[in-house]
């Protein structure tokens, strides 16, 4: 089951953290819910994380959402570079408190990443004019096993 959230940006960061404590409840009360079509529940979408470590990122993965560390040094937007990344976009699912995942039926392999369309679509235009004609932000995947 593949679930999509974009969290409002808001005024401040913390304009954010109401909405991504409370989705991220949401979620994981659905999770722990038997029998309710939540055996391989997978949370996508943009949450407007700044970084690994701030209150924002903290509220995203305090029901035990879990990302996949191979996402951690992808960029997320056709603007990120060495000096600011952002944590924006994620793919993630749930874990028990030991870390052992609550997917049933899938298996994470490890492998993760982004697609980096910019030298493949519009190379005449600018980063900000491709934004907004594709987007800023890069697709993000993983892959698993059945």
């Amino acid at each position: 089951m593949l679930t999509s959230v974009h969290v409002l940006w808001g005024d401040r960061p913390a304009d954010r953290l109401p909405e991504l404590t409370a989705f991220a409840q949401w979620m994981r009360d659905w999770a722990e819910r038997p029998d309710d079509w939540n055996e391989n529940l997978l949370v996508l979408g943009d949450f407007n994380l700044d970084r690994i470590g701030d209150p924002l990122y903290e509220a995203f993965v305090s029901t035990g959402l879990w990302a996949p560390t191979e996402l951690d040094t992808v960029p997320r937007t056709i603007f990120d570079n060495d000096k600011t990344r952002h944590f924006y976009d994620q793919i993630a699912w749930f874990s028990e408190p030991d870390g052992t995942s609550m997917l049933q039926t899938l298996t994470y392999t490890g492998r993760a990443g982004h697609v980096d369309f910019l030298p493949h679509i519009y190379t005449g235009l600018t980063k900000n004019e491709v934004s907004w004609r594709i987007s800023d932000h890069y697709p993000l995947w993983a892959e698993f096993r059945t």
